[in-house]
């Protein structure tokens, strides 16, 4: 429950912050990777500090190696939160830490079947649930930036927004 509320929390706070004034989070994208970020960044340190333990237990036993699946996939969610801060390469992020989990979901499956004491939910609807959360928002940032980098001219033709020019952007 913890990714959540940190997902909520920090969002809203940055939220929060562009309605003060902050003018780089007056929109909703740039909250949302922050608050994704933070997650992420939560969930990936988790992966080497405090839950290890707990992950690797989590790895369905058909896969080999758990303890470089935590680790890889650790190193990818932290990667993915750096990523998430720049606005360049936070599609790119999003879409591998959308990947991401999807992929890990099945650990979760396993966790709670085989009753791993995760000290998260072990109910797998709420952890479905959660799981949906985070994918929708990952979604969210990348099909904001791929909406936000065409626009239709009058034709009706999609082109690249960096293309514009000025007395385009004037109109």
């Amino acid at each position: 429950m913890a990714p959540l509320i940190v997902l909520v929390g920090v969002t809203a706070l940055l939220l929060a912050l562009g309605a003060a004034g902050v003018r780089p989070l007056r929109s909703w994208p740039p909250a949302l990777r922050g608050g994704l970020a933070a997650m992420f960044t939560l969930t990936g340190v988790s992966h080497f500090v405090g839950m290890r333990e707990v992950m690797v237990a989590m790895v369905p036993p058909a896969l080999p190696a758990p303890e470089l699946l935590v680790t890889v996939t650790g190193i990818l969610e932290l990667a993915g939160a750096a990523g998430l801060l720049w606005a360049r390469t936070s599609p790119w992020a999003a879409a591998g830490l959308g990947v991401l989990l999807v992929a890990m979901f099945p650990a979760n499956v396993h966790a709670i079947t085989t009753q791993v004491s995760t000290g998260l939910t072990d109910n797998l609807p709420v952890r479905t649930a959660m799981q949906v959360v985070f994918l929708a928002a990952t979604l969210a940032v990348l099909v904001h930036h791929l909406r936000a980098g065409r626009r239709v001219d009058p034709v009706g033709t999609a082109t690249p927004q960096r293309h514009r020019t000025e007395s385009t952007e004037q109109t």
